[in-house]
């Protein structure tokens, strides 16, 4: 995204201009994860159509959904259309990772310049659970012994 270039260029302010550019950085890369999913589901569902019907009779009949318009064609017609846009869809998910690398680049780039450390959502809860547990001292005997 150009804001992060303005944003190295001329620093950051404060510490939560950083957070919000560093939190931007990752949401990104969170929308080409699941670009990416969305379209690798869609060339499996490509492939299962063309396993599917590769075997039969090539002027055998079929149906095709086409721009919310679903119209009959023979299987000769549609699998060299299907297995265009796998080989398109395909095409678009390698572009997609090759984004993808260059932004997990450009944010380990700014984690290593802002000195950027991820806390584990685990520590952090070990940690509040440590000071809970001294402060509270809960006793709990076996189960049923009341019974």
């Amino acid at each position: 995204m150009a804001g992060y270039a303005d944003a190295e260029g001329k620093e950051p302010i404060n510490e939560q201009a950083v957070a919000n550019i560093y939190g931007a950085m990752r949401a990104e890369i969170n929308q080409v994860y699941s670009k990416i999913t969305e379209l690798e589901m869609e060339a499996s569902e490509h492939s299962l159509v063309i396993n599917a019907i590769k075997p039969l009779d090539p002027s055998r009949r079929c149906f095709r959904m086409i721009g919310g318009v679903l119209v009959e064609r023979t299987i000769k017609e549609v699998l060299p259309a299907v297995e265009r846009n796998k080989e398109g869809l395909e095409e678009v998910i390698a572009r997609l990772n090759e984004a993808l690398e260059k932004k997990k680049k450009e944010m380990a780039d700014f984690e290593a310049k802002f000195k950027i450390k991820i806390r584990k959502s685990d520590e952090v809860s070990d940690d509040s659970a440590r000071k809970e547990g001294a402060a509270q001292g809960v006793l709990v005997g076996p189960a049923g012994a009341n019974e």
